[in-house]
């Protein structure tokens, strides 16, 4: 048995010199050569056009990015140009608003005045038909009231001296 033993030990010993971990031998350079020539395959169909790709969307971003942001500065100018109208629109109808006001009140003012001075009149002219109805009642009483006097004074001085 020993000898079993010692056959299978020196298999085993030029089994593992076979499959070593680094072999430098015709295989690498083949690998190499392998691995180059996948690279260049791999470089011409997938990763050019994939490139092309990629930059063609890097060139649409920006172009998009670019005619957004000129859009947004056009939109800015025309929202400072509108802020800017309706400020002096606004400003236009204030005054339009006081001018309006104060016609109003002038208006207002006038048509008071006359109103005042047709109350005034109005008054005035009550006053007066009040004044004369007021002499006219002292002129119709005036008779009654000499007749009165007179009968008071007879009564209280008698018939004779009041003549």
């Amino acid at each position: 048995m020993p000898q079993w033993t010692l056959l299978l030990a020196t298999a085993a010993v030029e089994e593992a010199e076979k499959g070593k971990l680094f072999d430098f031998d015709a295989t690498l350079p083949l690998m190499a050569i392998q691995f180059v020539i996948l690279v260049a395959i791999l470089n011409k169909l997938f990763y050019t056009p994939l490139g092309k790709v990629l930059d063609d969307r890097d060139e649409y971003i920006r172009g998009g990015l670019g005619n957004a942001k000129a859009r947004l500065a056009e939109a800015e100018e025309l929202t400072k140009k509108y802020e800017a109208e309706l400020a002096t629109t606004r400003r236009e109808a204030q005054a339009v608003i006081a001018t309006a006001k104060a016609e109003a009140q002038q208006i207002a003012a006038g048509q008071l005045a006359e109103t005042q001075q047709a109350a005034q009149a109005q008054r005035e002219q009550a006053q007066q038909e009040i004044d004369k109805q007021k002499q006219a009642a002292f002129a119709a009483l005036e008779p009654q009231v000499e007749a009165l006097s007179h009968q008071i004074l007879t009564k209280l001085l008698g018939a004779e001296l009041v003549k």
